[in-house]
């Protein structure tokens, strides 16, 4: 079997930047095992595929696991959909596990428009300060644990120890703290499903936008996700729903045969 597959930089305007997806589109499902082993073989962040009909559909897996949401490679599908293969179309809706997730293209920016998930408070876990290296001010929980710093800087100078981020009973870890010419900066830690750093985490921002609207008291929101590749972000607070946007730019064509 040959598949096409492509390689996007997701929240990134020029290649080598933000998050690099992988992106199948197929005809028809194919097996779940054989996408988590494409994922696999790929080793980036996330490999996303979808299949286009009456009701568009996407699914996301890293090199470990399927997930139930991801910013970044429903990003860089709905750049793909909209420059390659349907250049006139400037919306979709795609059904996926975390319901339907609709991606709308502006002049200048692709919007996500994805679930708020509020971080309440729920204990700190064990190790948590040991594995980050550090003591955050703050620590609440949503899918993830959600560690707030003072300074930017704390959060760039982060060297966590990932082999005890595994011990953690956690999906990830978001860390956080004001930005210096933006309104927050964030990093994103998954070792667990095999992302050791996310460069740049759309899903952690349902996470981050209510957090920041509510402590900043504004709706829209500036931010970067300060990892090695780095990666640039305008939210906006709606509620029950945030829209996150950026841009993308293609990296890769090609074919692979299973």
């Amino acid at each position: 079997m040959k598949l096409p597959i492509y390689q996007v930089d997701a929240f990134a305007s020029e290649v080598f930047r933000g998050n690099p997806a992988a992106i199948v589109p197929l005809d028809r499902w194919i097996e779940p095992a054989l996408m988590q082993a494409i994922a696999a073989e790929n080793n980036l962040a996330e490999t996303a595929f979808f299949v286009m009909g009456k009701e568009p559909e996407i699914r996301w897996f890293t090199p470990r696991v399927e997930m139930d949401l991801c910013g970044h490679a429903t990003l860089a599908s709905a750049y793909l959909l909209f420059d390659r293969f349907e250049p006139g179309r400037t919306q979709v809706t795609w059904a996926s596990k975390s319901g339907p997730l609709t991606v709308t293209r502006g002049n200048d920016l692709l919007a996500l428009d994805f679930p708020c998930r509020p971080p309440v408070a729920n204990g700190v876990p064990a190790g948590l300060e040991t594995a980050l290296g550090a003591a955050p001010r703050e620590v609440l929980t949503s899918r993830d644990v959600f560690a707030v710093f003072e300074h930017e800087d704390d959060v760039r100078g982060l060297t966590p120890d990932f082999a005890k981020i595994l011990e953690l009973d956690v999906h990830g870890v978001i860390v956080t703290a004001p930005g210096k010419g933006v309104d927050f900066v964030s990093r994103f830690f998954a070792p667990k499903v095999g992302v050791p750093e996310d460069p740049v985490t759309g899903s952690a921002h349902c996470v981050l936008t209510p957090y920041w609207a509510r402590r900043l008291g504004k709706k829209q929101l500036h931010a970067h996700q300060v990892s090695e590749r780095g990666g640039e972000l305008w939210l906006e607070d709606r509620g029950e729903r945030v829209t996150i946007s950026g841009r993308a730019v293609l990296y890769l064509e090609g074919t692979i045969s299973v």
